[in-house]
């Protein structure tokens, strides 16, 4: 019995840490260019400060709402989330449906692939 246990557990973290590994399947490279969209409101380099929206350099993991610096919507004010592959892909597709509220301009980027290759990008910028 406890076998079969060990056995579910085992399984569903391999599901779950495959699902994962899916979202974060972008091409860094791919990612920069279709970034470029967004540098007319954001940074990414460490220490750029903010532009029109925050810097994004170290938003995977960083709790939403909290660049220094950067005056939130009440909605990114009170969000109480971490970013992570999966909710960031998400915001980019519909930002608007994903946190109602939030002042984000931009309505999304519609492709998938194009949303893995911007998350590897962010990934890849904030090490």
């Amino acid at each position: 019995m406890i076998q079969r246990k060990l056995l579910g557990a085992a399984i569903a973290g391999l599901v779950a840490m495959s699902a994962s590994m899916a979202m974060a399947a972008g091409d860094a490279d791919a990612g920069k260019k279709v970034f470029n969209k967004c540098r007319a409101c954001h940074k990414i380099e460490a220490g750029a400060g903010n532009g029109v929206g925050p810097n994004l350099h170290g938003v995977v993991g960083r709790k939403a709402g909290t660049a220094e610096g950067f005056k939130y919507s009440k909605a990114f004010q009170e969000a109480d989330f971490d970013w992570n592959d999966e909710n960031l892909h998400q915001y980019l597709e519909d930002p608007r449906k994903f946190l109602p509220g939030n002042k984000m301009a931009f309505p999304g980027l519609r492709s998938e692939e194009d949303r893995d290759n911007v998350i590897a990008y962010l990934e890849a910028e904030s090490k």
